[in-house]
């Protein structure tokens, strides 16, 4: 699993714990039974997590007990039959074409950060990647002649995913102009593509705020994070007719109906199709 899946299903157990100290006193994990995880479960709720961070939770504590199996820590697993909220299928806020031109148009292009800022951008919707993918790029992985990149992603799976032409312009401009003339690059941070002006690797909480701030900037009213450009590129290709086998490909999707989601068509595209399409369609 990633970095952040383990930190979140780490921090899981320790609240689980945590709960179990202040509640039930004395009690060791192979005493643990099916009535504790629910009452921890309705500590989690009077919290006001939301129901996907319940879900999220759960897994986490679900994982935990499967470790505990495996280690023969315990002989029955309490969290069997936990059951998770059913969690609504949200669509994804995405920026329309138009959107994506005014964001790049916010860019200041005059300041070494700003053209760093153009590529990170053009590469995040070009190739459609997570903000963790887009801040562990390195170097060696960019085959820019060929138009490839080599991408990690969740869980160390690596996957090759095209980029742009205009995606690879900004990269170059970039790396030649901008990056290699960083006075100093730290330790470790040889090959990282994206570093911040200390010559660091750029967090993932960096990128969401420059993206913030473009944001305002371009005078978009929706609410924008790194995630976007990401839904973006997906419905934008599948909009155009893309197969969605290939769109899977390029995500790094496990599974076709995680894919799916990207279906989802808003209501002008849907009449404009009808309107070109259909025969009785009225014109």
């Amino acid at each position: 699993m990633s970095d952040n899946t383990v930190d979140a299903y780490l921090h899981d157990a320790e609240m689980l714990g945590d709960f179990i100290k202040a509640t039930y006193p004395g009690t060791a994990a192979d005493a643990l039974q099916l009535s504790h995880l629910q009452a921890f479960l309705v500590h989690i709720n009077d919290m006001e997590f939301a129901a996907g961070t319940q879900a999220r939770v759960i897994s986490g504590i679900k994982s935990f007990f499967s470790y505990l199996m495996l280690e023969e820590v315990i002989r029955t697993d309490p969290s069997e039959l936990l059951e998770a909220p059913k969690l609504k299928r949200k669509l994804p806020e995405f920026l329309s074409i138009s959107e994506i031109e005014q964001l790049f148009a916010a860019i200041d292009h005059s300041t070494p950060e700003g053209q760093r800022n153009r590529a990170m951008l053009e590469t995040l919707y070009s190739c459609g990647l997570r903000v963790s993918e887009l801040t562990g790029l390195l170097i060696s992985n960019m085959y820019l002649d060929v138009g490839f990149i080599r991408v990690i992603g969740k869980g160390n799976k690596e996957r090759l995913v095209p980029i742009g032409s205009t995606a690879v312009a900004q990269v170059k401009l970039y790396r030649d102009h901008i990056r290699n003339h960083l006075p100093v690059i730290k330790k470790g941070n040889e090959d990282i593509l994206f570093l911040n002006r200390r010559g660091g690797a750029l967090s993932r909480v960096m990128v969401f705020m420059i993206l913030k701030e473009l944001t305002a900037k371009a005078g978009i009213h929706k609410n924008i994070h790194p995630h976007t450009l990401r839904h973006s590129f997906a419905t934008h290709l599948v909009e155009a007719g893309a197969d969605l086998r290939a769109v899977q490909e390029m995500l790094g999707h496990k599974s076709i109906t995680t894919t799916e989601i990207y279906t989802h068509l808003d209501r002008g595209f849907l009449r404009q199709t009808l309107q070109k399409y259909h025969p009785r369609f009225g014109k």
